[in-house]
């Protein structure tokens, strides 16, 4: 029988997928007005936060999504003319994925209504440097997780 003895990194994994989960559900009802779902905003802001035009799969590579859940999302946000599709002069079919002027409004809506609902909230409870900090562990368990499923792909 496995050894069920608590140790902090699992509790660490499983408190992420508990905030995973309420980050979703709250920014969900956070967005919706505006014509969004958590998903849909975080390729919004993909976008947005880039300084170049991404394309599809480099949205999912940068998000952690896979490729083909963020075509589908960019082509329901495209038909509700949130982002438009351009072409890509350093690839004739991977397009580029643009905000609209609808687009723009959508995540600048969102982001200040998430900023007045949660991020006060959040900042009383954590301090810049906490934020920090707590923002380049993370990134180091994701890179090392992302290195590894590389690994593993490349060994299929």
């Amino acid at each position: 029988m496995l050894n069920r003895e608590t140790r902090a990194i699992d509790e660490l994994v499983f408190e992420v997928f508990r905030l995973n989960d309420r980050l979703i559900a709250v920014g969900d009802a956070a967005v919706k007005d505006f014509g969004l779902t958590s998903a849909r905003w975080l390729v919004l802001g993909a976008v947005a936060l880039s300084a170049t035009p991404l394309t599809v799969a480099q949205i999912a590579r940068n998000m952690g999504l896979t490729r083909q859940a963020v075509q589908r999302l960019a082509n329901e946000m495209s038909s509700t003319g949130l982002i438009e599709f351009r072409d890509n002069p350093k690839h004739r079919r991977a397009r580029l994925v643009v905000l609209t002027v609808e687009g723009e409004a959508a995540y600048d809506q969102a982001i200040a209504h998430w900023r007045s609902e949660w991020t006060a909230r959040m900042e009383e409870i954590l301090t810049e440097d906490e934020i920090v900090e707590t923002m380049r562990r993370l990134r180091r368990l994701r890179g090392l997780l992302q290195h590894r499923s590389r690994l593993q792909r490349d060994e299929e």
